[in-house]
């Protein structure tokens, strides 16, 4: 049948939302298929301040990709395009799979290990993991979303995009792959190499190329558009950025192992510049989902 007789079906291949699904549906992983055993194994013997260092970074992760989880459904409700609703369907999906992996990691590796070295245990959700720039920022995001229920305008999507997919994970969770990656990756002599860690991160990386890369096209779109205009996107994140260099200063021990506060603010920092210049910059492009999130040394 001639192309122009086509009838028109609901959903449209070459649109970014259908093609970010795609490459979800393509790369399925389950969190509950990464081997642990190594990792808790090579913890048993790690010192206090490694141990530590390691457990606040989990927790805020965690907790973290929970909250995002609850928080994306606002954004589910108002979007009307099918191929951003099959795509923020997986999104969903994904965030919990993601909080699954970190729940799991607690359970199987933190727990025994604390057990073994203490004979007690904590739970992630302790409020000792959690600065309060951490709590500020995720209230915002928390806000951001659900205001889009209240009154779905243009502005308070583009803040919404911006606290979301721009802020949580375009630059304070990828400062904290980078961390991980360079921390427990077999690359320090003070840390033990967790295959399993890594693994999971790597998996959860892969990911969120996707949900950083939906939300920045969201943004560039709002704008080249002028729906939007670009300062709102700069005052939106200038706001948050001294809640995640808090994050990332804090979650980081200046003597311990590893990268410091210093790289990791930094890292930050390099994100922020870089993304925003993705969007705003009307001759650049949003890159590929591998690109989105690939670290030196990948």
């Amino acid at each position: 049948m001639p192309a122009e007789r086509r009838p028109t079906l609901a959903l449209d291949h070459d649109a970014r939302g259908y093609r970010y699904y795609r490459n979800a549906v393509e790369r399925h992983w389950d969190p509950g298929d990464i081997a642990l055993d190594v990792d808790r194994e090579r913890l048993r013997g790690m010192d206090d301040l490694g141990f530590d260092q390691l457990r606040t970074t989990l927790a805020l992760f965690g907790a973290g990709e929970q909250a995002v989880t609850e928080d994306l459904s606002p954004l589910a409700v108002v979007l009307d395009d099918p191929n951003d609703q099959l795509f923020v369907a997986s999104q969903l999906y994904e965030e919990a799979k993601h909080a699954d992996f970190f729940d799991r990691y607690w359970r199987e590796v933190v727990h025994p290990v604390e057990e073994a070295r203490t004979g007690g245990a904590t739970a992630p959700t302790d409020e000792r993991w959690f600065p309060d720039d951490y709590v500020e920022l995720f209230e915002r995001n928390d806000r951001a979303m659900h205001r889009l229920l209240e009154e779905d305008t243009p502005e308070n999507r583009a803040r919404a995009y911006c606290h979301y997919h721009l802020v949580i994970e375009g630059i304070l969770a990828q400062t904290g792959y980078y961390g991980v990656q360079n921390s427990w990756d077999g690359s320090v002599p003070e840390l033990p190499e967790l295959p399993g860690l890594v693994e999971g991160f790597t998996k959860i990386r892969q990911d969120e190329g996707r949900h950083v890369g939906f939300g920045m096209a969201k943004l560039k779109e709002l704008v080249e558009s002028g729906a939007v205009e670009a300062e709102l996107l700069h005052e939106t994140v200038n706001e948050l950025v001294p809640l995640t260099q808090g994050i990332v200063g804090e979650s980081a021990e200046e003597e311990g192992p590893g990268l410091g506060p210093a790289d990791l603010t930094a890292y930050a920092s390099s994100r922020h510049t870089q993304r925003m210049q993705q969007i705003v910059d009307a001759s650049a492009e949003i890159p590929d989902v591998d690109e989105l999130t690939r670290l030196a040394g990948d």
